[in-house]
């Protein structure tokens, strides 16, 4: 069986190991357990039932992380995403004034469209013309956003009504046990000891439990009923729904292949991960949730060592016990998820080094992902000032044929989307 393991999934190949990828898989799994929880909670405010959309969540995150880890080989999580949940609810459901099972359809037609992207000659085209410096600028970019995420969890810092955020207060007891998981964290990383983030949620999470500083959990006191194929497509005949599937498809398709291109190294696994996720996508609609990603989070399992598809594969095996144990996850503190977020954030902060920071026309837009997927917190917002920046600064200085025509169309689409946001 060991061999069999080793031979699938090409270990060798990738230097690494049975043990490194469990290790992995397991801390991929903990960083991104808290969307178990989170994701029903947004998607409730669009009216899907709690427990539903629980279930939805598990099942989904299953099923597409063993896909991608037996498809694709790669070490990345598919689990409905943060920020394209809230665009489900917030913007598709409430603001466009389609029912929850109309989005869900929506869902399913971005999934599609998604994947006639990936499956066709169109993802090596996109992937193409992105410019190496705006890719590099979407790893920074998403690292500041997973650091500004892990200081918020830690408490470090927190909302202020005049300057929007401030320092938080460094006497709260949550905040203390925060710092000192980030201090142990810290040091097991820069030690290189095999596990050490999911060893710090560990020790954080049993020093919380006798503190008497672990969440209250919830429990399973509701039917958990499934939403399998509650997708409405029969709105397809009017513009709202066309609005919202191809918005989606396109915040789809461009977080994706900013994620995936800034957390796997090679190339190989590119291809197919892109269209892992494409699949999930449409998945995500026919089980009841809003739409998966390529998750931020995944950077945890491969700064924590993983390389195959085996970490993807051991994190869906999690996802399933979680149902088991979701009032235990829900019980993981705050405390010791954000000090990995905080570190990866860092990890990702060495790409900086590969952009031109000579050349203000590649450095700039680069900027402005960086700057904005943190501060508007929404990785497409971040992308999509990037991304429009990029053909007007290079057109400003006569480089125009420099820029591959199809970022002038992405720029456009990018644009569009923003005009039918606000203005529709």
């Amino acid at each position: 069986m060991k061999q069999f393991i080793e031979n699938w999934f090409r270990l060798s190949a990738f230097g690494t190991t049975i043990k490194q990828e469990v290790l992995a898989g397991i801390t991929s799994f903990f960083t991104i357990s808290y969307i178990i929880i989170v994701n029903p909670l947004i998607l409730a405010d669009a009216g899907i039932p709690y427990y539903g959309a629980l279930m939805a969540t598990i099942l989904v995150s299953i099923i597409s992380c063993l896909f991608i880890g037996l498809y694709a080989n790669a070490p990345i999580i598919l689990s409905p995403g943060m920020g394209v949940n809230a665009f489900f609810t917030y913007t598709i459901v409430e603001g466009m004034g389609l029912t929850w099972q109309e989005g869900l359809g929506a869902v399913v037609m971005a999934g599609f469209l998604f994947c006639l992207a990936a499956f066709t000659p169109i993802k090596s085209l996109l992937s193409r013309s992105i410019p190496e410096s705006l890719k590099h600028g979407i790893t920074v970019g998403i690292g500041l956003f997973l650091a500004f995420i892990g200081l918020q969890k830690a408490g470090i810092v927190e909302k202020s009504p005049d300057t929007f955020v401030k320092l938080g207060d460094l006497s709260e007891p949550t905040t203390l046990l925060a710092l000192a998981g980030f201090l142990i964290c810290l040091t097991f990383y820069v030690k290189k000891i095999k596990g050490g983030f999911i060893l710090s949620v560990l020790l954080i999470s049993v020093l919380a439990y006798f503190l008497n500083l672990t969440p209250e959990g919830k429990s399973m006191d509701e039917s958990a009923s499934l939403l399998l194929f509650e997708a409405d497509l029969t709105s397809w005949i009017t513009m709202d729904f066309w609005i919202a599937s191809f918005s989606l498809a396109l915040i789809l398709i461009v977080e994706n292949m900013g994620l995936l291109h800034g957390m796997l190294p090679k190339d190989s696994q590119f291809n197919r991960s892109f269209q892992s996720s494409a699949f999930s996508s449409v998945l995500s609609g026919m089980f009841g949730t809003s739409p998966t990603i390529s998750t931020a989070e995944s950077a945890s399992g491969i700064a924590e060592g993983g390389r195959t598809g085996l970490t993807a594969l051991t994190a869906g095996l999690l996802f399933i016990l979680s149902v088991f144990a979701i009032p235990v996850l829900s019980g993981i503190p705050d405390a010791a998820i954000a000090p990995i977020l905080i570190i990866i954030g860092g990890v990702m902060m060495q790409s900086i080094q590969y952009i031109p920071l000579e050349d203000f026309t590649e450095s700039f837009p680069a900027f402005m992902i960086i700057a904005l997927i943190p501060l508007t917190y929404s990785i497409v917002d971040g992308l999509a000032f990037g991304f429009i920046v990029y053909p007007i600064i290079k057109m400003a200085v006569g480089q125009f044929k420099q820029v591959p025509r199809t970022m002038y169309v992405m720029a456009s689409l990018f644009i569009l989307n923003f005009v039918f946001h606000f203005y529709f």
